[in-house]
């Protein structure tokens, strides 16, 4: 930076401590009009970015992914159903019989009868779960998460439930349900199935896991930067102003260390510390208001520290 043109700065904001009516001089309009704070427009929720965007340098393997089903939902039971032991015992004679069926390799066939067992007793989370291991095998597996669902609102701590659910997402690739499905269902009661197919989903569920979070903190640090131009606001504090905002003024010195600094960081994310230097900024006399505000005085040592002013 030009050491003459920095003296020359400085000497012009000492005269704007002793004099702050130079600012208001005609001639010196361009720098009110720099120093009017902006008006502020409301903030809009960010918007969530497009998944080609988030996933264009992710590559994962989907071998064995399908299309996702779109059948009408199955019957669920009428909840409000009082279950009388009759019912309950046909229910089971019907749930013995998809039983049947399905090792008979008949799959419509059991996935009928299950239903007229879960219409019988709806309150059964088994016949929920074993309905869905038939839509597993008939690669629908839309129909069968709905079933799980179901079947871990009436009982939370069904292994198999969490095992046939595991692998309808599977299907689908979602791989990170995949896993967290699979993973709890050999927590609750180990599989062999279970367990062999959670080894194949977790790395790849681990990759986008990890993606994401890099993806997270990149909009979480853009999201909390601030305008450089209140590091460089024009007060008695520190000089100058923004960086190019005046010929021939190159980079700060220390301004990487600045930035860097979880202090300053902090500091500029405090609303009273942001409107003082706006205040500040559009008369360097109202430094005088900020005296007893350790929060703001506080903030404008550090900065002067580092470049070498005082405040």
């Amino acid at each position: 930076m030009d050491v003459r043109k920095l003296n020359e700065l400085r000497a012009f904001v000492k005269l704007c401590k002793q004099n702050p009516a130079v600012l208001h001089a005609e001639e010196m309009r361009f720098f009110r009009e720099w120093a009017k704070p902006e008006e502020k427009k409301p903030e809009e929720p960010p918007k969530p970015p497009e998944p080609e965007s988030e996933e264009s340098d992710l590559e994962i393997d989907n071998e064995g992914v399908i299309e996702p089903d779109s059948d009408e939902p199955q019957a669920m039971g009428d909840e409000s159903v009082e279950v009388t032991e009759e019912m309950m015992d046909q229910a089971n004679e019907k749930k013995v019989e998809a039983i049947n069926a399905l090792g008979e390799g008949e799959l419509q066939k059991a996935i009928d009868l299950f239903t007229e067992a879960i219409k019988l007793n709806p309150h059964l989370a088994i016949l929920y779960a074993k309905r869905a291991s038939v839509f597993v095998k008939m690669q629908k597996p839309n129909a069968a998460i709905r079933d799980c669902d179901r079947a871990i609102q009436i009982n939370p701590d069904s292994a198999q439930t969490y095992k046939w659910r595991g692998k309808a997402h599977r299907l689908l690739g979602h791989w990170e349900e995949a896993a967290r499905d699979l993973s709890l269902a050999c927590k609750l009661d180990y599989d062999d199935e279970a367990s062999a197919m959670l080894k194949e989903v977790q790395p790849r569920a681990q990759k986008i896991a990890e993606h994401r979070r890099k993806y997270e903190r990149k909009c979480s640090v853009l999201q909390n930067k601030r305008p450089l131009s209140v590091f460089f606001i024009f007060s008695g504090g520190f000089p100058g102003g923004m960086p190019g905002a005046m010929p021939g003024m190159g980079g700060m010195p220390g301004l990487n260390e600045i930035l860097s600094d979880p202090e300053v960081l902090a500091a500029m994310q405090d609303p009273e510390v942001m409107a003082a230097f706006q205040d500040v900024a559009q008369n360097p006399a109202n430094m005088s208001k900020y005296q007893n505000n350790p929060k703001v005085m506080n903030l404008i040592g550090k900065l002067s520290a580092k470049f070498g002013s005082q405040p």
